[in-house]
């Protein structure tokens, strides 16, 4: 078809489908509105062979398309000479994992989705460079084609002289460029295997629309790059694509067929519904049923709630097991991650603070533009974020995750770069005593290296034991031998069925299926729920009424009630938070304080042993050591000689041990210390 054709099939096609939104744009352009989207389906609808080449020969048909819009007859006097025609809704998506360098690929056009995993500041790129010529002043308009290489006239037209040029800034063409990462995201990522990802160059109007963190569906044109290594060129051919359209996408708005909403909605009304989804979390791992239970509802998530004037409201719930090596936790993570439907992996050991939040870094040297490369946590947005082995992690790591578990926000400023990054994600974290076995009689925050304020921010936490019980170890070791045998049997050709302990009721599509269905219900408190939860927290709290009592909860407990709530009736896929719906929560809780917020050593429930990480009776057992060391090394020049500390310890009462335990802890932490051996200062 001649080119002249062509351009009138598009103006006839515009005509036929997209009269009003030419319109429109004529109106907004160039200020508001710069290009025009079409329709990959329509423009099929309307003339299949057009639809066919434009996907395989974007560059040309683009601009045959881009001529009849600017040849386009418009009621008002407005030229679109440089707007844009920008096409949407191809049929087929490609895995950005299975791009090759196949002639049928390169130069065709190509839809990928994923995840925005960095992405530049907007910077102007030249299109056309005016040099002008130091010998004769004549200028000479070069189109630079590539953002990597520049060029330069090889003479100049008017001397015919090798230059010297330089370029005149004032008369060369920019037009906003930016480059994005996109990182595939399949289903039930779960494994720390890095995802393959490409290069996205995004120009004009299509820059500044999405951050680190977005999920998104690029259409564009697949190209090649021959790589270099150093300064000398490789014959190895890298891949990018220059983005023809970037639509942000939420998986998380279910598209599911009628059959799927009536399994889903026929399964919400079984009485056993719960401990269904309880045994499809980590089948293999034998029990823990309240804790996979604090897992089922940590996925299902509360409601978000944005108030007028105020913080928002999180809705996303944050769980942390603390346990003994292999007794599971880690499994547990890996499940959940795979039932989410949206989630990341990370692992404590070998990740950094940019890796789990967000940073800001150059490319490209000195001279090169910004770059926000977002980490796990944006990368999970409304979804779930585990991080396994958390005593590995650095400090600084921990230290950075308060803003984004509570304010479900990372906030990056540097330079040019100033973003505010969404973190709606519950957080399940896992970690072990660096010692190698907790102790059932130390606070939690003596045991795992973790700040006191991130662990405030978790709304239940376990401890995971491996105690040896006759019983409970034969009933492991059957499951455990069940499931080896089975695959065995299998290996070997013959057929044979696991233990029914260990098969999951649900497979993991649909119970991402159902939790992405569920998760558009926003249950609402009954009166019945409201003052069962009223009367647990009120109960809870009066325990500590006594002058010399602790504190049991704090209002942080009260709302993880609510969450928690809300998820279980969101696993009836109820609008209503009934009476079974607290209790469940709230012997869940219970359960949570018994493990964690209790005094070891009065038995009491005390906000404390996790708010701060120590108990009110080892806070004031602290304050009388540090007393006791301030009095007695007023007399000596050395300092207070630690056994007459001791002595004077026991005659008021205190135990030497936990004495000798609370000085070490204080020489620690640099409150005590020691300036002469067997002696001792404070340092305050």
């Amino acid at each position: 078809m001649a080119n002249q054709a062509l351009t009138e099939r598009f103006i006839d096609f515009y005509q036929d489908h997209y009269p009003e939104e030419i319109e429109e744009l004529a109106e907004k352009y160039p200020d508001e509105k710069r290009s025009l989207y079409i329709s990959h389906e329509d423009l099929e609808q309307y003339d299949d062979d057009l639809a066919a080449d434009f996907r395989a020969k974007p560059d040309q048909m683009r601009e045959y398309a881009e001529e009849a819009l600017r040849l386009y007859d418009l009621p008002s006097d407005v030229s679109l000479s440089g707007a844009h025609v920008r096409i949407t809704g191809l049929s087929e998506n490609i895995e950005i994992g299975d791009i090759r360098a196949r002639d049928d690929q390169l130069g065709s056009l190509v839809s990928v989705r994923g995840v925005v995993r960095k992405a530049t500041e907007v910077h102007a790129r030249v299109t056309e460079a005016a040099f002008e010529c130091q010998r004769c002043g004549t200028q000479s308009y070069i189109p630079q084609t590539s953002s990597d290489e520049f060029q330069e006239p090889s003479e100049c037209l008017g001397c015919e002289k090798r230059g010297p040029f330089t370029l005149n800034i004032e008369q060369s063409e920019y037009v906003d460029h930016q480059e994005i990462r996109v990182q595939a995201t399949p289903d039930g990522v779960g494994t720390e295997e890095t995802p393959p990802s490409i290069e996205v160059n995004l120009a004009d109007d299509l820059c500044g629309q999405v951050t680190p963190g977005d999920h998104v569906s690029v259409i564009g044109i697949l190209r090649g790059e021959q790589l270099e290594d150093g300064n000398s060129k490789t014959g190895l051919l890298g891949r990018y694509i220059d983005g023809v359209a970037v639509t942000q996408r939420d998986e998380l708005t279910p598209e599911l067929t009628n059959e799927q909403k009536e399994e889903i909605i026929k399964q919400s009304g079984a009485n056993d519904i719960y401990e269904k989804f309880v045994r499809s979390i980590a089948p293999s791992i034998h029990g823990l049923e309240t804790e996979k239970l604090a897992v089922l509802l940590q996925l299902f998530s509360g409601v978000a709630k944005e108030m007028e004037n105020e913080e928002p409201l999180r809705g996303q719930i944050h769980v942390l097991f603390a346990g003994d090596p292999a007794v599971g936790i880690s499994r547990i993570l890996r499940s959940a991650v795979r039932l989410s439907p949206r989630s990341t992996y990370t692992n404590g050991a070998e990740t950094s603070k940019a890796g789990l939040t967000a940073a800001a870094a150059r490319t490209g040297g000195a001279g090169g533009p910004w770059e926000l490369k977002s980490g796990a946590l944006p990368i999970a947005d409304r979804g779930l974020a585990a991080i396994d082995n958390i005593e590995a992690a650095d400090g600084d790591v921990m230290g950075a995750l308060p803003e984004p578990m509570e304010r479900q926000q990372i906030t990056i400023s540097k330079a040019s770069i100033h973003e505010s990054i969404d973190t709606r994600v519950g957080v399940l974290a896992a970690g072990s005593s660096p010692d190698g076995r907790f102790d059932l009689y130390e606070p939690l925050g003596d045991q795992l290296p973790v700040d006191t304020q991130v662990l405030t921010l978790f709304d239940l936490a376990f401890t995971v034991l491996d105690n040896p019980q006759p019983d409970t170890d034969e009933e492991i070791a059957q499951h455990i031998l069940g499931i080896h045998h089975a695959g065995e049997q299998e290996q070997a050709g013959y057929q044979s069925d696991p233990p029914e302990s260990a098969t999951a009721p649900f497979e993991p599509g649909f119970v991402r299926d159902y939790i992405t269905y569920a998760r558009q219900i926003t249950p609402v408190l009954t009166d019945n729920a409201k003052e069962w939860i009223t009367d647990f927290y009120v109960d809870l709290r009066s325990r500590g009424a006594d002058e010399d009592a602790p504190v049991p909860v704090s209002a942080r407990k009260l709302e993880a009630l609510v969450r928690l709530s809300e998820a279980s009736a969101r696993v009836r896929l109820s609008e209503s938070i009934e009476l079974e719906d607290a209790k469940r929560v709230t012997d869940l809780v219970e359960a949570s304080l018994k493990d964690v917020g209790v005094d070891p050593e009065t038995g009491q429930f005390d906000a404390d042993v996790v708010e701060t990480g120590t108990s009110q009776e080892q806070r004031e057992r602290i304050g009388n050591v540090k007393e006791l060391v301030a009095a007695i090394e007023q007399q000596y020049e050395a300092g207070a000689p630690i056994d007459e500390v001791l002595d004077r310890a026991g005659e008021a009462g205190l135990e030497p041990g936990k004495v000798e335990a609370e000085i070490e802890k204080l020489r620690t932490k640099g409150k005590l210390y020691e300036p002469k051996q067997g002696h001792l200062r404070t340092a305050e």
